[in-house]
This record gives C-alpha cells, sequence and structure tokens, in this order.
C-alpha cells in the first residue's frame, strides 16, 4: 500500500465512508474549496479519517478530522503517513 493518498483515493474514500461521489477531477478542480461545498461534512471526513487509520494501522493527527479543504487534509494526512514511513 501506498505511503500516501492521491485525489483518487480520497474521491474513493468520500463515496465508501461518506456516500458522497465526486469525480478525481471534480477534486482537483475544487483542491482549495470547502469539503462543505463538496456535500462533505465533519463526520464523514471523521469516517474518512476512521477508515485511512484502519487502513494504515496508523493513527491519524486530531486536525485531520477539522481540515477545511482537499488540499488541508491530504496535506496533512500525507505528511502524517511520510513520516511513519
Amino acid at each position: 500500500m501506498s505511503a500516501s493518498i492521491t485525489l483518487e483515493e480520497l474521491a474513493e474514500l468520500m463515496k465508501q465512508a461518506a456516500g458522497i461521489t465526486v469525480a478525481p477531477q471534480d477534486l482537483e478542480e475544487q483542491y482549495d474549496s470547502a469539503f462543505d461545498s463538496l456535500g462533505l461534512d465533519s463526520l464523514g471526513l471523521l469516517g474518512i479519517v476512521g477508515e485511512l487509520e484502519n487502513r494504515h494501522g496508523t493513527p491519524m493527527p486530531p486536525d485531520a478530522e477539522r481540515c477545511k479543504t482537499p488540499r488541508q487534509f491530504l496535506d496533512l494526512v500525507n505528511s502524517t503517513l511520510m513520516a511513519g514511513a
């Protein structure tokens, strides 16, 4: 398993953990847009964080569930995963 999360994986996690379908291309175009503009609320983001912790066996920082944009989330999560790799 890769030590970083891609936009494609984030789109998959959004669908799996929060029931939100967003194409990876749309996610890329809205990289700095708020998650809520994509239909993802804090509970959905918490589900994504939990799924990542399960997949990677690594606790995510508490700030992960407070990220406001895909860019913030991926930067934080990927730096955490790289530090643990």
